[in-house]
């Protein structure tokens, strides 16, 4: 078994690690430790054995291969993410337009990267389309709908990114909800972006027909 230990966005080092009060010392073997170090390399194939071997952990890679490890949410933000899913969930057992993916999948999208929104939607169509084993592993597809909660820790700029990478990899809708500026940006393709300061509400617009998303018990 290998243990990961976690430090931020980070390097892999694959030797164990005793404490320095041990190396002198007879002593039983230790569990393997990893340590991962910032911006580290991966193929997709090390990527997917990674997170086969780590399933507790919420992986990301970029485009350029760089491995990212998610830190885990706080209970306000697992709070507000389980309020958001609940809403799309209810909404899409009503409408049986697609599917809905929490933030532990990861998505193979068009340039290579793997990303992980905290709330993704893709068409049923699209879903059926992939085989039972692209279902079974990171679909290879772009969400059509992401969302992105800012947490405390997430600088928003990192965020943005995501979700630029995702219009030009083919989201049809996206979202960021920033809770400590209490703004949503709505990003859409071929069109400026939209940043609305403390909506009430958001609704699904053409994409998700009917989806009415309230945000004030976010903003409280």
């Amino acid at each position: 078994m290998i243990m990961l230990v976690l430090v931020g966005h980070y390097p892999i080092h694959a030797e164990a690690v005793q404490p320095p009060h041990h190396r002198n010392k007879q002593v039983a073997p230790m569990t393997p430790t990893v340590t991962i170090p910032a911006h580290l390399q991966v193929t997709p194939e090390q990527f997917a054995q990674i997170a086969i071997a780590n399933p507790e952990l919420r992986l990301e890679q970029t485009q350029t291969g760089e491995l990212i490890i998610m830190p885990p949410t706080g209970g306000q933000t697992g709070r507000r993410n389980a309020k958001l899913i609940a809403y799309f969930v209810n909404w899409n057992e009503q409408t049986q337009q697609g599917e809905v993916f929490d933030s532990s999948t990861a998505f193979r999208l068009p340039n290579g990267a793997a990303r992980s929104p905290d709330v993704a939607w893709v068409r049923r169509d699209r879903w059926l389309a992939l085989s039972p084993a692209e279902q079974e592993g990171f679909p290879p597809l772009c969400p059509d709908f992401a969302l992105e909660l800012r947490s405390k820790t997430d600088p928003l700029a990192t965020l943005q990114a995501k979700m630029g990478e995702y219009l030009d990899n083919g989201l049809g809708l996206g979202w960021l909800i920033n809770i400590q500026d209490q703004t949503v940006e709505i990003y859409r393709p071929g069109q400026p972006l939209e940043r609305r300061d403390r909506p009430t509400h958001l609704d699904g617009e053409t994409l998700l027909p009917g989806l009415v998303l309230p945000l004030i018990s976010l903003w409280a």
